[in-house]
């Protein structure tokens, strides 16, 4: 049973991937990474002794999200690290019996091993400009699974690959890119096996956003909608930025369709 100041690994699962997701902090010691260098999606790794500079400063006005600390066991590392957070008025929960129970579970993991150390340095993706679906689904996936600080450039098509060169940024979603379409597969799926970040959700969520991206929507029925609804949001918004904040939660909601309500249908009550 996890104490008060801690958050069980089912809890946290059914957490990441959404918009309000907490903030986790992996504080696991270098010793215990370099034997196994998974991350529970969306963590940033932070030595425990500076973890009081992993959360940047907010605005007054803006609420300081919780935030997760794990550990290799969940013991005096991340117990200490989150008692250092709380008594700086920051919300903080340790991950029950650490990376290790989380991996014992058999719970998603993520390989950052495939970024290259320019983006350890910049944080920055580009792609074309105007986006539509795997513009969108990619940005989302970055954001709530892989690095939630995660900074998407919009340029001209002719522009994406001197851009990422000129600006240590990686390129997606174009020919000769970095992560993009092969063969059948569209950029979103080359993206989870670029991270090695899977669960049946995800899958799920793929194969919609493949059938909607190459246009093949008469293979999954979702698919149709997905098209629809990416389209009228181009539409609705000139400015690509904007445009990707409110495709987030289109995103958020697929995925919550994809993760616990695929057997879920409406009709007119008899």
């Amino acid at each position: 049973m996890t104490s008060f100041s801690e958050i069980s690994c089912a809890q946290l699962f059914k957490r990441i991937g959404t918009f309000d997701a907490p903030k986790i902090i992996n504080t696991r010691l270098a010793e215990d990474y370099a034997r196994d260098t998974a991350l529970i999606p969306s963590s940033r790794r932070v030595s425990h002794h500076s973890i009081l500079n992993t959360l940047q400063e907010k605005p007054q006005d803006t609420p300081i999200g919780k935030t997760v600390v794990v550990c290799q066991e969940g013991h005096k590392v991340s117990h200490g690290a989150a008692a250092v957070l709380r008594a700086q008025g920051m919300p903080a929960e340790v991950l029950s019996g650490g990376f290790c129970a989380w991996r014992e579970q058999g719970l998603p993991l993520v390989s950052l091993q495939a970024l290259p150390e320019k983006h350890r340095q910049a944080g920055l993706w580009v792609t074309r400009h105007r986006p539509k679906i795997d513009r969108i689904a990619c940005p989302w996936l970055l954001r709530r699974f892989i690095d939630p600080d995660a900074h998407i450039l919009f340029v001209p098509p002719s522009e994406v690959l001197a851009v990422a060169d000129k600006f240590d940024a990686i390129s997606f979603d174009i020919e000769q890119g970095e992560i993009t379409h092969e063969g059948p597969l569209c950029t979103f799926e080359v993206m989870l096996d670029h991270f090695e970040l899977h669960s049946a959700a995800l899958t799920r969520m793929a194969r919609v956003i493949r059938a909607a991206d190459t246009n093949q929507i008469e293979t999954i029925p979702q698919a149709a909608g997905l098209l629809a609804l990416s389209i009228g949001l181009s539409k609705l918004y000139r400015n690509d930025n904007t445009q990707l904040a409110a495709g987030l939660t289109l995103y958020d909601m697929l995925y919550l369709w994809a993760r616990d309500g695929v057997n879920e249908t409406h009709d007119w009550p008899r």
